[in-house]
C-alpha cells in the first residue's frame, strides 16, 4: 500500500466510483420504475413527476420487488468502472513510478562512488526536471572527482621532483661523492624554496576557491600600480633582452581592489610573459577605460598559445607545454591563483592569442569603483 503507483491505481478507482456511483443509481431506479408495472399510472404524464414524486418513487423501487436486479446491475457497473480504473491506474502510475525508481537505483549507485551513473530523461515534466537536475549533478560530482584526482597527482608530481634532488644529492654527501660546502647548501636550499614556494601556492589557492582568503579593498590607480611593477622588472627584462613597453592613458578612472593582490597578480603574467618571450622580444603592458571598467592588458610576442589550450590556461597545473618543464611551465599555478584573486575582487580574466608563435594577450577587467 506504500508503493505510489497502488496509491494512484487506488486514487482513479475511488474518483471512478465517486463519478459514476450517483448518476448509476439515479439511472437503475427510473429503470426499475418502469420495469415495476405495478406501480405505474398508466394516466400520468412527465409534467406530473415533482421532485418529490419522483424521490419516493425511486426509493420505493430500490427496495420493491427489483431490488435484487438493480443490485446486480449496480455491482457489475462498479466492477467494470474499478477494473477500468485500476488499469489506468496501474498503466499511469507505473509511467509516473518508474523514473522515480530509476533515479533510487542512480543515487544509490552514486553514495556508493559510481559517478558514471545517468538517467533516461523521460516522465511529467517535473519529473524531467528532476532527471535533469540528478544527470547535471553526476556530471559535476565526476567532474570534480577528476580534478580532485588529478590535482593530487599533480601535487605528488610537483614535490617529487625537489624531493628527488634533495634526497641524491645528500645521499651523494654522505657517500663521499659531493664536499659538503656553501656550493652544494645553496642547492638544497634552492631546492626547499621550490617546495616551499609550491606549498605557498596551494594554500594560497585552496583559501581563494573555499572564499576565505582577506582581501583589503580600496580605490586603487591601476596605472600607478603598473609603473611601479614595471620599474622592478625592467632591469630583469633588459638582461633577457626583451623590451617592455608601457602605455598608460591620462585620467583613467580609479577601481576598487586590493592593491596587494593586483600587484600579486600583474607579477604572475608578467613573469608568464617572460618565460614565453623569446630574446629581443616584447612585451607590453596597456591600460584602457571602457565604459564601465578598467582593462589591463598584458601582451608579448612570445610563443604564443594553441586555441584548443586557451580554455584550459586558468586551470592548475595545467602547461602548454606537454613535457612539464619548469624552465617552460613553471608550478602551473600562477594563472590559477591569478584568476582566482580577479574573481575574488570582482573582476574577469580572459587570455586570447592567434596561434602557435604568435604571441598571446592576458586582460584583466576590473570595475570602475
Amino acid at each position: 500500500m506504500n508503493q505510489l503507483w497502488v496509491r494512484i491505481s487506488l486514487t482513479y478507482v475511488a474518483i471512478a466510483i465517486f463519478l459514476f456511483l450517483i448518476p448509476t443509481v439515479v439511472f437503475l431506479a427510473v429503470q426499475a420504475d418502469s420495469l415495476d408495472q405495478g406501480n405505474v399510472n398508466p394516466d400520468y404524464t412527465p409534467a406530473d413527476i415533482s421532485p418529490a414524486r419522483f424521490m419516493e418513487g425511486v426509493s420505493q423501487n430500490l427496495f420493491g420487488a427489483h431490488r435484487l436486479e438493480i443490485i446486480g446491475r449496480l455491482v457489475r457497473i462498479l466492477l467494470a468502472i474499478s477494473f477500468v480504473g485500476i488499469l489506468i491506474g496501474i498503466i499511469s502510475s507505473r509511467g509516473l513510478a518508474a523514473p522515480l525508481h530509476n533515479l533510487a537505483i542512480a543515487a544509490r549507485a552514486v553514495g556508493s562512488q559510481d559517478l558514471s551513473q545517468r538517467i533516461e530523461v523521460r516522465g511529467s515534466s517535473e519529473v524531467r526536471e528532476v532527471a535533469e537536475a540528478f544527470n547535471a549533478m553526476a556530471e559535476a560530482l565526476e567532474g570534480a572527482e577528476k580534478t580532485r584526482n588529478n590535482m593530487l597527482a599533480d601535487i605528488a608530481h610537483e614535490l617529487r621532483t625537489p624531493l628527488t634532488v634533495i634526497q641524491g644529492n645528500l645521499r651523494a654527501i654522505l657517500d663521499d661523492v659531493y664536499d659538503l660546502d656553501k656550493v652544494e647548501v645553496a642547492r638544497l636550499y634552492d631546492q626547499t624554496r621550490q617546495l616551499s614556494r609550491l606549498v605557498g601556492d596551494l594554500h594560497d589557492l585552496a583559501l581563494l576557491e573555499g572564499k576565505q582568503f582577506s582581501l583589503s579593498l580600496g580605490r586603487q590607480d591601476l596605472s600607478g600600480i603598473v609603473r611601479e611593477v614595471a620599474a622592478i622588472y625592467q632591469p630583469l627584462v633588459e638582461d633577457q633582452g626583451i623590451s617592455l613597453t608601457l602605455e598608460l592613458p591620462d585620467g583613467v578612472s580609479l577601481i576598487e581592489g586590493d592593491g596587494a593582490r593586483i600587484t600579486q597578480c600583474l607579477n604572475n603574467l608578467l613573469n608568464n610573459a617572460l618565460t614565453h618571450t623569446p630574446r629581443e622580444g616584447e612585451i607590453r603592458i596597456s591600460v584602457e577605460q571602457n565604459e564601465d571598467t578598467v582593462e589591463l592588458s598584458v601582451n608579448d610576442n612570445g610563443d604564443g598559445i594553441d586555441p584548443e589550450h586557451l580554455p584550459r590556461v586558468f586551470d592548475r597545473f595545467y602547461r602548454v607545454d606537454p613535457d612539464r618543464s619548469r624552465q617552460t611551465g613553471g608550478s602551473g599555478l600562477g594563472l590559477a591563483i591569478t584568476q582566482a584573486l580577479v574573481h575574488a575582487q570582482g573582476g574577469e580574466i580572459r587570455a586570447t592569442s592567434p596561434g602557435i608563435g604568435q604571441g598571446s594577450t592576458f586582460t584583466i577587467s576590473f570595475p570602475i569603483s
